[in-house]
């Protein structure tokens, strides 16, 4: 068994390298997924497992304490470990850093989505929230939306902005901290999520004719992030059915509600990279809105957990 630690994730993996492989992973049949979350307070554990038919498993235990960063010292939000296994033997392959896999997933899976349903030709992004996981969604999308010029950053508290901002200076984009997410959304064509919020804060009737919504965070039955009037514009996509329809807020409580119902979610991962291979586009026209939920799952752990290992390998000759 190896070990990969979070630096070592970071030399190997590059955004296009990540995107490529998960897509790769949604031309096949879908894994078989179970998921175990257990809270106390704003603190979470989850385990997350993941089988891929013919192919490897995983699973990943990490645990979710949002007040860390804030600790003196520092500590990080995410912490924990994927294990990889070899589908033909169950032998253990690799222990990889939880927190480093985790944001590589979720941001490649957001990058995904983003690649088959943003307008080529955008150029203002609106990250709400300026966590652990905002650096990561921004490189993302910079990676397959390189028209992009300008960042919005709109959070709570400027400092972290301001820290953020910091961050990506070396974008080459033109970054600014946004008087507040209205007028961030108001400004954007991709607006990209990642909070803990459980009261809506993206506000559908702001949202520009062609724009693009990234709905990250928000990961349990109470939290939401976008209005019904988000979903009621937008034309919906989620990564995975499974994993985002009955066990997340952002979609079980307009669904509960009736403002939504399942058969207005157009398509999951597993629908649009076939058609796209097909040459099919997702996007309609210019003008639609689309919004992608990004639920994550233990598939995509394993996607890029594959990736890693692949990577490593071939660092070592192996």
């Amino acid at each position: 068994m190896i070990v990969i630690d979070s630096p070592a994730v970071n030399e190997l993996l590059d955004w296009h390298a990540l995107v490529a492989a998960l897509r790769e992973g949604h031309r096949g049949a879908r894994p078989r997924i179970d998921d175990l979350l257990q809270r106390d307070g704003a603190a979470a554990f989850l385990i997350r497992a993941a089988w891929q038919p013919g192919g490897a498993l995983g699973l990943k235990a990490v645990t979710v304490f949002p007040e860390n960063p804030d600790r003196d010292p520092p500590l990080p939000a995410v912490q924990g470990q994927f294990l990889l296994f070899d589908g033909q033997t169950g032998r253990v392959t690799a222990a990889i850093d939880g927190a480093a896999i985790t944001a590589w997933k979720t941001a490649g899976d957001s990058a995904l989505g983003a690649d088959l349903l943003a307008r080529p030709d955008i150029e203002t992004m609106a990250m709400v929230g300026a966590g652990s996981m905002a650096e990561p969604l921004v490189r993302a999308h910079l990676a397959v939306r390189p028209s992009l010029r300008r960042i919005l950053i709109a959070n709570r508290s400027r400092s972290r902005a301001e820290a953020l901002a910091q961050r990506l200076a070396d974008t080459g984009r033109r970054i600014e901290i946004a008087e507040s997410v209205d007028a961030a959304v108001a400004e954007a064509d991709l607006i990209s999520t990642a909070t803990m919020s459980h009261a809506p804060l993206i506000k559908g009737l702001l949202l520009r004719p062609g724009a693009h919504v990234d709905l990250v965070g928000a990961y349990t039955p109470d939290m939401r992030q976008a209005d019904d009037d988000v979903l009621r514009r937008g034309r919906l996509f989620v990564d995975a059915r499974e994993t985002t329809l009955h066990e997340i807020g952002e979609l079980k409580i307009p669904l509960a509600a009736g403002v939504i119902s399942e058969s207005d979610v157009s398509g999951d991962l597993f629908d649009l990279v076939p058609a796209a291979d097909r040459g099919e586009a997702a996007r309609r026209s210019p003008e639609e809105i689309t919004v992608y939920k990004n639920g994550g799952g233990a598939h995509l752990d394993l996607m890029t957990a594959g990736a890693i290992h692949a990577a490593w390998r071939q660092r070592h000759r192996l």
